[in-house]
């Protein structure tokens, strides 16, 4: 069995943004040479999350408007948190969005289902942050 470990760079430029990283984790697996097994990629920052839907920017606007329903940026004194930081909404957006996720390998390929594609979400950006891409397999 291989294993293969690649930390990915982003320059978020806004403090909210999701990003399509579907290429940059297909080039870690080329990369990797494993043709079956399994790919981990998961967020490195708390306020951050890595999740699978459609790269269709309608939904993308859904989300914001779904998280900042759920979890609005603004008063910060809403939350507890903030009294070093003004980032509670984001801790709890990446808690409904999730942290990682695991997509099979078959053949020397993610095997996604229709549509699915691979997002970074930043809630609390404006910096560089990372994503872990693990791939274990043959």
């Amino acid at each position: 069995m291989k294993s293969y470990r690649k930390e990915l760079w982003f320059d978020i430029e806004e403090r909210r943004e999701f990003i399509n990283i579907t290429p940059k984790v297909n080039d870690c697996l080329a990369e990797s040479g494993i043709k079956e097994g399994f790919c981990l990629v998961n967020a490195m920052h708390i306020t951050a999350s890595v999740f699978i839907n459609d790269d269709e920017s309608g939904l993308h606007q859904d989300f914001e408007k779904w998280l900042e329903g759920l979890a609005p940026e603004l008063p910060y004194s809403r939350y507890k948190h903030n009294t070093y930081e003004d980032n509670g909404d984001a801790h709890l957006k990446r808690t409904i969005m999730g942290r990682e996720v695991v997509v099979a390998i078959t053949d020397g390929k993610l095997d996604f289902g229709p549509w699915e594609q691979i997002f970074y979400g930043e809630f609390d950006g404006k910096r560089k942050k990372r994503v872990l891409v693990k791939i274990i397999g043959d």
